[in-house]
């Protein structure tokens, strides 16, 4: 997790704490008293977990961009306080936030594996020419040349082994792990 991440997470387990706060605080008080308590404990449930979303919101008005994922959330946490629904306000965020953390977390496996999978790529192959190996980059070999593949090498390119044995890394094409007997 970045810090971004664990902020937004801190946010949440914030939003949740006060959210079954206001829970409680509706158990234990009755009355008048406890609606209002319980109503500014989901009012800061709500604000802790989601005051970003709503601040984005009317930077994005400001913008020309009104109808957003950050104004409809603002919008339905909004209607929902003006309805007397302080737990629904208070959930819509937190759950929005919760969601947005795991796509957050999500995104940055997915780049992390990419990444991973382009350092498998060999940047240079060596091409039989005039004779010769020339290294070069994998892209400029034409089809139909002779590609030269030395011993712990990766295969840089789909081929046919047209001479000689051994055990090459084709994890570049296959992604398998294991040395290929060719």
């Amino acid at each position: 997790m970045n810090k971004k991440q664990k902020r937004q997470l801190w946010r949440i387990v914030a939003g949740l704490v006060l959210f079954a706060s206001g829970f409680a605080v509706k158990i234990f008080l009755k009355g008048k008293t406890g609606e209002y308590v319980s109503a500014a404990v989901f009012a800061a449930a709500m604000l802790a977990s989601g005051y970003d979303v709503i601040l984005k919101a009317f930077k994005n008005i400001f913008k020309g961009q009104v109808f957003d994922e950050n104004f409809l959330m603002s919008v339905a946490t909004i209607g929902a306080l003006c309805i007397g629904e302080y737990p629904e306000a208070a959930g819509v965020m937190i759950f929005y936030q919760l969601g947005e953390l795991f796509q957050s977390i999500a995104v940055g496996r997915s780049r992390r594996s990419i990444s991973a999978l382009m350092d498998l790529r060999p940047d240079s192959a060596n091409v039989l020419r005039g004779g010769a190996a020339e290294t070069v980059d994998p892209y400029e070999i034409e089809a139909g040349e002779l590609i030269l593949i030395r011993p712990g090498e990766k295969v840089p390119l789909d081929c046919v082994v047209v001479e000689g044995t051994g055990t090459l890394d084709a994890s570049s094409l296959t992604g398998e792990s294991l040395p290929l007997d060719v």
